[in-house]
């Protein structure tokens, strides 16, 4: 009796274990990318990994961030300049839109609203606020190498964790 019990047991769980082992089934694009949040206690609300490739980007260079001595000062869009916002800095995007920004170097990813005209200085393509590069995880290295991916808001929208 026991051994049939036992039996039983083992061939329910190997069973119910092959069924929760499946992964995920793929669309069939090819060019679309799963992003999957950061786990560990340093990643930034906001902030995820890029797992697999995509289509070719829109902009590929140097990264900087501006933030205090900007705090509050109106941007090219109107609004005053948050440091701890996720916006950006951009020479021609119009303003608005919405760019995924992928650190080459750790692979976090955000996205950010353009609302300011930058970067001034010669070969960087962005300048990002204080609080896009802190979730990047690149404000103490002042620039970095990125992707840049212009996206739809409706994209972002799907992105973003719903508030309770």
């Amino acid at each position: 009796m026991r051994g049939t019990l036992a039996h039983g047991l083992a061939s329910v769980l190997v069973v119910v274990s092959l069924g929760a082992a499946q992964g995920p089934t793929s669309s069939g694009s090819k060019d679309t990318q799963n992003i999957i949040p950061l786990q560990d206690a340093r990643s930034q609300p906001g902030s995820t990994k890029l797992t697999t490739k995509h289509k070719a980007p829109y902009q590929v260079g140097t990264a900087s961030w501006y933030g205090e001595d900007f705090d509050g000062k109106p941007t090219a869009s109107g609004e005053p300049y948050d440091m701890y916002d996720l916006t950006a800095a951009h020479p021609t995007l119009p303003l608005g839109s919405w760019v995924r920004v992928t650190n080459l170097r750790n692979g976090r990813v955000i996205h950010v609203r353009i609302n300011d005209r930058g970067p001034i200085i010669p070969g960087r393509i962005i300048d990002l606020s204080y609080g896009a590069a802190q979730a990047l995880n690149f404000q103490e290295r002042g620039l970095q190498r990125v992707r840049l991916d212009v996206v739809k808001p409706q994209q972002v929208a799907m992105l973003e964790p719903v508030a309770n």
